[in-house]
Protein backbone atom coordinates (compact mmCIF):
# COMPACT_ATOMS: atom_id res chain seq x y z
CA UNK A 1 0.00 0.00 0.00
CA UNK A 2 2.44 1.99 0.38
CA UNK A 3 3.81 2.01 -2.54
CA UNK A 4 0.65 3.77 -4.04
CA UNK A 5 1.83 6.51 -1.79
CA UNK A 6 4.90 7.04 -2.97
CA UNK A 7 3.36 7.05 -7.00
CA UNK A 8 0.79 9.50 -5.40
CA UNK A 9 3.73 11.88 -4.14
CA UNK A 10 5.90 11.81 -7.28
CA UNK A 11 2.85 12.73 -9.01
CA UNK A 12 1.67 15.78 -7.08
CA UNK A 13 5.59 17.16 -7.30
CA UNK A 14 5.42 16.81 -11.49
CA UNK A 15 2.03 18.39 -11.12
CA UNK A 16 3.27 20.99 -8.97
CA UNK A 17 6.02 21.97 -11.36
CA UNK A 18 3.64 22.13 -14.45
CA UNK A 19 1.72 24.69 -12.27
CA UNK A 20 4.72 26.50 -11.97
CA UNK A 21 5.14 26.84 -15.38
CA UNK A 22 1.64 27.48 -16.48
CA UNK A 23 1.78 30.59 -13.99
CA UNK A 24 5.10 31.70 -15.29
CA UNK A 25 3.67 31.31 -18.70
CA UNK A 26 0.64 33.42 -18.17
CA UNK A 27 1.99 35.93 -16.45
CA UNK A 28 3.93 36.49 -19.91
CA UNK A 29 1.54 36.21 -21.99
CA UNK A 30 2.03 39.95 -23.31
CA UNK A 31 5.87 39.61 -23.14
CA UNK A 32 7.19 40.29 -26.44
CA UNK A 33 9.09 37.36 -27.87
CA UNK A 34 8.64 35.23 -24.65
CA UNK A 35 8.63 31.08 -25.50
CA UNK A 36 6.49 29.51 -23.16
CA UNK A 37 7.62 26.78 -20.95
CA UNK A 38 6.66 22.90 -21.53
CA UNK A 39 7.57 20.16 -19.02
CA UNK A 40 8.33 16.99 -19.91
CA UNK A 41 7.86 14.16 -17.79
CA UNK A 42 9.30 10.27 -17.97
CA UNK A 43 7.81 6.96 -16.15
CA UNK A 44 10.48 5.93 -13.80
CA UNK A 45 10.13 1.78 -13.09
CA UNK A 46 10.73 0.53 -9.78
CA UNK A 47 10.83 -2.72 -8.52
CA UNK A 48 9.18 -3.44 -5.28
CA UNK A 49 10.94 -5.92 -2.51
CA UNK A 50 8.23 -8.73 -2.65
CA UNK A 51 8.01 -11.95 -3.92
CA UNK A 52 6.07 -10.96 -7.04
CA UNK A 53 8.96 -8.59 -8.21
CA UNK A 54 6.12 -6.24 -9.09
CA UNK A 55 7.29 -2.79 -10.73
CA UNK A 56 5.59 0.10 -9.96
CA UNK A 57 5.63 3.01 -11.98
CA UNK A 58 6.53 6.65 -10.91
CA UNK A 59 6.48 10.10 -12.24
CA UNK A 60 9.95 12.11 -12.80
CA UNK A 61 9.94 15.39 -11.32
CA UNK A 62 10.45 16.32 -15.29
CA UNK A 63 12.72 18.53 -17.26
CA UNK A 64 11.90 21.89 -18.66
CA UNK A 65 11.76 23.23 -22.46
CA UNK A 66 10.96 25.96 -24.75
CA UNK A 67 8.44 25.80 -26.96
CA UNK A 68 9.53 26.91 -30.59
CA UNK A 69 6.19 27.53 -31.89
CA UNK A 70 6.84 31.35 -33.42
CA UNK A 71 4.84 34.28 -31.93
CA UNK A 72 2.62 36.38 -34.11
CA UNK A 73 3.95 39.51 -35.71
CA UNK A 74 3.09 42.72 -34.88
CA UNK A 75 3.31 46.27 -37.62
CA UNK A 76 4.83 48.82 -35.81
CA UNK A 77 6.12 50.80 -38.33
CA UNK A 78 8.99 51.80 -35.86
CA UNK A 79 11.99 51.36 -37.68
CA UNK A 80 14.57 50.34 -34.59
CA UNK A 81 11.26 47.43 -33.86
CA UNK A 82 13.00 44.15 -35.37
CA UNK A 83 11.62 40.54 -35.72
CA UNK A 84 12.71 37.72 -36.75
CA UNK A 85 11.08 34.72 -39.05
CA UNK A 86 11.99 31.36 -37.94
CA UNK A 87 14.54 29.61 -35.09
CA UNK A 88 16.82 32.35 -34.45
CA UNK A 89 17.42 34.89 -31.30
CA UNK A 90 19.11 38.59 -31.55
CA UNK A 91 21.93 38.22 -28.84
CA UNK A 92 22.48 40.84 -26.63
CA UNK A 93 25.27 41.64 -24.03
CA UNK A 94 24.45 41.79 -20.19
CA UNK A 95 26.01 41.48 -16.91
CA UNK A 96 25.66 37.79 -16.66
CA UNK A 97 27.47 37.44 -20.38
CA UNK A 98 25.52 36.75 -24.19
CA UNK A 99 22.28 36.57 -23.73
CA UNK A 100 19.32 35.38 -26.59
CA UNK A 101 16.04 37.31 -27.37
CA UNK A 102 13.50 37.24 -29.11
CA UNK A 103 12.83 41.21 -28.06
CA UNK A 104 13.53 43.18 -30.72
CA UNK A 105 12.60 46.19 -29.36
CA UNK A 106 15.53 48.45 -29.81
CA UNK A 107 16.47 51.81 -28.95
CA UNK A 108 19.44 54.33 -30.11
CA UNK A 109 21.60 55.83 -27.25
CA UNK A 110 22.90 59.09 -27.65
CA UNK A 111 26.40 58.12 -28.59
CA UNK A 112 24.76 55.93 -31.22
CA UNK A 113 24.43 52.45 -29.68
CA UNK A 114 21.95 50.15 -30.53
CA UNK A 115 20.63 48.73 -27.56
CA UNK A 116 17.58 46.63 -26.30
CA UNK A 117 14.64 47.89 -24.61
CA UNK A 118 16.68 47.10 -20.77
CA UNK A 119 19.41 49.37 -22.14
CA UNK A 120 21.92 46.25 -22.65
CA UNK A 121 24.12 46.73 -26.31
CA UNK A 122 22.87 44.74 -29.29
CA UNK A 123 25.39 42.34 -30.35
CA UNK A 124 26.34 41.85 -34.39
CA UNK A 125 27.65 38.69 -35.97
CA UNK A 126 30.99 38.78 -34.39
CA UNK A 127 29.75 39.73 -30.79
CA UNK A 128 30.40 43.30 -30.91
CA UNK A 129 28.02 46.04 -30.04
CA UNK A 130 26.06 48.04 -32.93
CA UNK A 131 27.13 51.56 -33.19
CA UNK A 132 25.33 53.57 -36.18
CA UNK A 133 25.23 57.05 -36.72
CA UNK A 134 22.66 58.91 -34.86
CA UNK A 135 22.67 61.83 -37.82
CA UNK A 136 22.67 59.51 -40.53
CA UNK A 137 18.64 59.06 -40.82
CA UNK A 138 16.72 56.15 -39.93
CA UNK A 139 18.85 52.91 -40.02
CA UNK A 140 17.23 50.61 -42.79
CA UNK A 141 17.10 47.05 -41.82
CA UNK A 142 17.20 44.05 -44.34
CA UNK A 143 16.23 40.69 -44.66
CA UNK A 144 19.60 39.09 -43.84
CA UNK A 145 20.33 41.78 -41.20
CA UNK A 146 22.31 44.53 -42.72
CA UNK A 147 21.53 47.61 -41.80
CA UNK A 148 22.44 50.63 -43.75
CA UNK A 149 22.10 54.55 -43.60
CA UNK A 150 22.05 56.73 -46.38
CA UNK A 151 22.27 53.75 -48.63
CA UNK A 152 25.75 52.79 -47.29
CA UNK A 153 25.78 49.50 -44.80
CA UNK A 154 27.06 50.73 -41.42
CA UNK A 155 26.41 47.31 -39.47
CA UNK A 156 25.12 43.75 -39.60
CA UNK A 157 22.36 42.58 -36.57
CA UNK A 158 23.43 39.46 -35.13
CA UNK A 159 20.93 36.42 -35.63
CA UNK A 160 22.17 33.29 -33.84
CA UNK A 161 20.77 29.79 -33.72
CA UNK A 162 21.40 27.53 -30.72
CA UNK A 163 20.08 24.04 -29.86
CA UNK A 164 17.79 24.95 -26.49
CA UNK A 165 17.53 21.38 -25.73
CA UNK A 166 20.73 21.11 -24.50
CA UNK A 167 20.16 23.29 -21.41
CA UNK A 168 19.43 26.89 -20.77
CA UNK A 169 18.66 29.59 -18.08
CA UNK A 170 16.07 32.17 -18.35
CA UNK A 171 17.19 35.45 -18.28
CA UNK A 172 14.72 38.69 -17.48
CA UNK A 173 12.50 40.09 -20.26
CA UNK A 174 12.04 36.20 -22.24
CA UNK A 175 15.91 36.33 -22.82
CA UNK A 176 17.50 32.90 -21.94
CA UNK A 177 21.33 31.81 -21.85
CA UNK A 178 22.18 28.83 -23.67
CA UNK A 179 24.55 26.37 -22.02
CA UNK A 180 25.10 25.65 -26.19
CA UNK A 181 27.20 28.05 -27.60
CA UNK A 182 25.41 30.11 -30.40
CA UNK A 183 26.17 30.10 -33.69
CA UNK A 184 25.59 33.16 -36.19
CA UNK A 185 23.11 32.69 -39.02
CA UNK A 186 24.54 32.87 -42.77
CA UNK A 187 22.77 32.12 -45.69
CA UNK A 188 19.67 30.84 -44.63
CA UNK A 189 16.78 30.81 -46.59
CA UNK A 190 14.29 29.83 -43.80
CA UNK A 191 15.89 32.58 -41.07
CA UNK A 192 15.43 36.25 -41.94
CA UNK A 193 14.94 39.67 -40.42
CA UNK A 194 11.86 41.86 -40.60
CA UNK A 195 11.76 45.61 -39.73
CA UNK A 196 8.98 47.50 -38.61
CA UNK A 197 7.34 44.49 -36.64
CA UNK A 198 7.92 42.32 -33.14
CA UNK A 199 7.20 39.46 -32.31
CA UNK A 200 4.81 38.25 -29.99
CA UNK A 201 4.91 35.76 -26.60
CA UNK A 202 3.81 32.57 -28.36
CA UNK A 203 2.19 31.32 -25.25
CA UNK A 204 -1.54 30.15 -25.59
CA UNK A 205 -3.86 31.72 -23.20
CA UNK A 206 -6.55 29.57 -23.86
CA UNK A 207 -4.60 26.37 -24.36
CA UNK A 208 -2.85 27.33 -20.37
CA UNK A 209 -6.07 28.04 -18.83
CA UNK A 210 -7.53 24.16 -20.24
CA UNK A 211 -4.44 22.79 -19.01
CA UNK A 212 -4.32 24.89 -15.61
CA UNK A 213 -8.11 22.72 -14.99
CA UNK A 214 -6.88 19.90 -15.51
CA UNK A 215 -3.36 19.40 -13.60
CA UNK A 216 -5.91 20.80 -10.59
CA UNK A 217 -8.30 18.04 -11.54
CA UNK A 218 -5.18 15.76 -11.57
CA UNK A 219 -4.10 16.99 -8.14
CA UNK A 220 -7.63 16.94 -5.84
CA UNK A 221 -8.23 13.39 -7.94
CA UNK A 222 -4.58 12.15 -6.51
CA UNK A 223 -5.22 13.51 -3.24
CA UNK A 224 -8.30 11.92 -2.82
CA UNK A 225 -6.33 9.12 -3.79
CA UNK A 226 -3.83 9.12 -1.73
CA UNK A 227 -6.28 9.88 1.53
CA UNK A 228 -8.25 6.59 0.57
CA UNK A 229 -4.94 4.72 0.81
CA UNK A 230 -4.23 6.15 3.93
CA UNK A 231 -6.93 4.91 5.45
CA UNK A 232 -7.25 1.69 3.92
CA UNK A 233 -3.58 0.96 5.10
CA UNK A 234 -4.30 2.35 8.71
CA UNK A 235 -7.49 -0.19 8.85
CA UNK A 236 -5.35 -2.68 7.34
CA UNK A 237 -2.84 -2.22 10.29
CA UNK A 238 -6.22 -1.63 13.03
CA UNK A 239 -7.60 -5.17 11.85
CA UNK A 240 -3.90 -7.08 12.06
CA UNK A 241 -3.22 -5.84 15.24
CA UNK A 242 -6.59 -7.02 16.69
CA UNK A 243 -6.21 -10.12 15.35
CA UNK A 244 -2.88 -10.69 18.05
Amino acid sequence: MQSGLYVGISSQIALERRLNTIADNMANMNTVGFRATEVKFDEVLSKTRNELNAKVAFVSQGNDYLSTRSGGLDHTGNPLDVAIKGDAWFAIDTPQGQVLTKDGRFTLKETGELVSNMGYPVLDAGGAPIQLDRTAGPPVIGPDGRVTQNDRPVATLGVFTTDISKGYLRFENGGVIPTQAPQPVVDRVDISVVQGYLEQSNVNGIGQMTELIQVNRSFEAISSLMRDTETNFSEAIKTLGGSR
